[in-house]
């Protein structure tokens, strides 16, 4: 056995000389694999199985989806062809390269987006009694008086009109603004200004273009009573405000005849660069950027179909679109108000019934935070549970007067965060809290801006990160004097510390006291305030500088398993899998026989079924009613096994750019949650789309089998789980009124 396990080895060492790993033909571009993944979420929006409602939501976010990609993505990639940057990516593309297949793909993905909202959305909505007038032409008599009503009222007193000629240069027209251009021309019976008579003798030109911003103040959907459009009480119709301006944008220029007039929206380059070294204060620094962020390079423009010529000319000369960054939309442009129409009211049954966030069992009960954590190792679960108990253990440890001092890292917070609250509660009675709000938490900037400086304020001390370093690490500390001595309590997470979108992205936590993570909880927070490094590490894995080892070191331990035919596969789940190392690595552990099942919901770099080098990895994506968002590593060799959940994806920039942590489930019991919680994912034959060869996903055949959306059976354990906790609980009230005290 010794012998054929050399021989393996050694033809498996020739192999791999033989076959060139870097390959760009074993790749696939990061963007386009990511345009693949916003595909998906399209997909959901024309799957006829979704309820109505539910795939306006999605329509919308494959919008909102590629506004980030453009002034990001795209933004990146146009700075690169600028500066004249052509070493290409992991798949052999250059930067123009790239632009070009992004170009085309964007431009397939809207026209289908489109399609699907005309063709299939919209009628289907008409039936269900909800309209949406797309045109002003089509209102009716008593429609037409009410939005005109309406606009004299309610919007003309807002607008400002923006004409451009000789004299008014051509506006600066904010980042994802939606606005109407027009063309005018002046009234041959109405006589000219003197200024302006004058200013055409000398050769300046009077004006014949003008801009109208569609105010974000106001409601973009306008509600039609139904006394005005005759329809039922029961359904309801909307127009689009920019539909109601473009009706009276006359009366904003009385004295000239409007010629044409058209909506657009434009994106811009967010991308900012900052020289920290040289920033002397990193919180004014990001805060001048932030304003430069709405004046980048125009990247890409949206117009109305069909706009008026000479309108379209101006509009590109003077925002400098080439043609690939034009896009002509067939119907109403920004499809993100589709999630405004998604909260309108009365149409519940067109929606999935809404999940509650269900009780944490070990938590079912009068105990504090605190004596339960000693209890045991608590793993929690969103949305699918409740996000209180991590609200909680802040909120009780700012008003304990036994605890001493409160650490947490902050990404993202919600806008009116009761853990920002806790945290300022806390300094207010007296404990040492430190908190690192990362200042370049990308479009969350400006509210972190606000919640440092109220922070500080109240006492805190707060740290803006690292220098060169974004902190992706979600993990709290409390410090407690207890009878015993000094006892650390840690959180640590997958997911943000936002109690808004806790309750729609997946995610898992642990709550634990266990010295060897409290050690190196403070060790954590050691190195963000004083650049300390600790010698060692008793469980965290933290990253830039320890973790990509431990992870390549936990492949070859099951790659040597595999190479002496004992079992050993690998299980891992993340947002996104692109960088070369850590799929070279994959590669190599497929090709010494490990079985490589990988959850990976964005973007995925490499390639399945290359013959002879990854035959052994499987990967499917989750797109569900939730946003799949937790990272967890399962390596199994020969009965051996590491079980990891943490913050990081297998990126470059998480692996060496990022302070991130993954850490060890060592409770038994948990280990197996988060088992089941992987293999019932590996089940998913409902929202899993199966990554082929040929780079496609597809929707899993089932052959047969009865459905299972790991959606739906998390939400289903959690509530059945939570009963059972609460009955438990009462049983045990009950015991204790009569005098009995149930044995251990």
């Amino acid at each position: 056995m010794k012998r054929e396990n050399e021989k393996k080895n050694k033809k498996q060492g020739q192999q791999e000389k033989t076959l060139n790993l870097a390959n760009p033909d074993y790749y696939v571009c990061r963007e386009l694999s990511w345009l693949q993944f916003n595909l998906r979420v399209l997909n959901e929006a024309r799957d006829k199985t979704i309820p109505l409602f539910e795939r306006l939501k999605f329509l919308s976010i494959v919008s909102s989806n590629l506004d980030e990609f453009f002034m990001v993505r795209v933004a990146s990639l146009k700075d690169q062809v600028l500066a004249d940057f052509t070493k290409r990516d992991i798949a052999g593309l250059t930067a123009a390269e790239q632009l070009k297949k992004i170009s085309e793909e964007t431009h397939e993905m809207v026209e289908l987006q489109y399609h699907s909202l005309k063709r299939s959305l919209l009628p289907a909505l008409e039936k269900e009694g909800l309209h949406l007038i797309a045109r002003h032409e089509e209102l009716g008599e008593k429609e037409q008086v009410f939005v005109d009503r309406y606009f004299k009222d309610t919007i003309y007193p807002v607008l400002t009109p923006m004409a451009v000629d000789s004299s008014r240069p051509f506006p600066l027209i904010r980042n994802k603004t939606l606005n109407i251009a027009a063309r005018i021309r002046k009234k041959e019976h109405v006589k000219p200004l003197i200024r302006i008579e004058e200013k055409k003798k000398k050769g300046g030109q009077r004006p014949d273009f003008a801009i109208v911003q569609v105010p974000s103040v106001l409601p973009r959907l306008v509600e039609l009573p139904p006394e005005v459009t005759g329809r039922p009480a029961g359904e309801k119709t909307f127009i689009l405000l920019e539909e109601i301006i473009e009706r009276n944008i006359s009366s904003l220029f009385l004295n000239y005849d409007i010629l044409a007039a058209h909506p657009f929206r434009i994106m811009r380059n967010a991308e900012f660069e900052l020289d920290e070294e040289e920033a002397a204060d990193l919180l004014v620094e990001i805060q001048k950027k932030l304003k430069r962020r709405q004046w980048g390079e125009a990247i890409r423009l949206e117009v109305e179909e069909g706009m008026d010529e000479e309108l379209l000319k101006i509009l590109q000369d003077e925002l400098e679109i080439e043609s690939e960054d034009l896009f002509s939309i067939n119907g109403p442009l920004d499809l993100t108000v589709l999630m405004k129409l998604y909260g309108v009211g009365g149409f519940d049954r067109l929606k999935l019934p809404k999940h509650v966030p269900q009780p944490v069992p070990a938590l079912v009960n009068e105990k504090s935070i605190f004596a339960n954590i000693r209890e045991g190792d608590i793993l929690l679960s969103h949305p699918y549970q409740s996000f209180d108990p991590v609200v909680n253990f802040i909120q009780e440890a700012a008003k304990d007067p036994d605890v001493l001092a409160i650490k947490q890292t902050l990404y993202r917070v919600s806008g009116n965060s009761p853990i920002v609250q806790a945290l300022a509660k806390a300094a207010d009675n007296g404990k040492q809290v430190t908190v690192l709000v990362e200042l370049k938490a990308r479009f969350d900037e400006e509210n972190n801006i606000v919640w440092a400086k109220m922070l500080e304020k109240a006492g805190c001390h707060v740290i803006y990160g690292l220098l060169g370093l974004k902190t992706h690490s979600k993990i709290t500390l409390v410090v407690r004097s207890e009878e015993d001595g000094i006892r650390r309590y840690v959180h640590l997470g997958t997911g943000n510390y936002n109690d808004s979108t806790a309750k729609l992205y997946t995610d898992l936590g642990l709550l634990t006291c266990k010295r060897e993570f409290g050690e190196d909880a403070t060790a954590v927070f050691n190195m963000l305030s004083g650049y300390s490094e600790p010698l060692f590490w008793n469980r965290l894995i933290v990253a830039p500088l320890w973790m990509r080892e431990r992870f390549v070191r936990e492949i070859e331990r099951v790659r040597a398993a595999a190479r002496a035919g004992k079992p050993a596969f690998i299980m891992a789940k993340m947002n996104s899998l692109s960088d070369p190392d850590m799929i070279r690595e994959l590669y190599r552990a497929s090709m010494d026989g490990v079985q490589i099942d990988l959850i990976v919901r964005g973007i995925c770099c490499l390639r399945v079924g290359i013959p002879g080098i990854s035959e052994n990895i499987r990967v499917r994506s989750i797109v569900g009613n939730f946003l799949e968002h937790a990272r967890i590593f399962r390596f199994h060799a020969d009965g051996e096994e590491t079980l990891y959940l943490g913050s990081a994806d297998w990126m470059s920039r998480n692996l060496d750019n990022r302070v991130e942590i993954v850490f060890p489930v060592t409770d038994s019991a948990i280990r197996q949650e988060v088992h089941h919680y992987l293999e019932t994912e590996l089940r998913d034959n409902v929202k899993a789309s199966i990554y082929r060869p040929d780079g496609s996903y597809e929707k899993e055949n089932r052959r047969g089998r009865a459905p299972l959306n790991s959606q739906e059976v998390f939400a289903e354990e959690a509530t059945a789980a939570a009963a059972v906790a609460r009955l438990e609980e009462k049983q045990r009230g009950k015991q204790e009124e009569r005098g009995f005290t149930p044995l251990l």
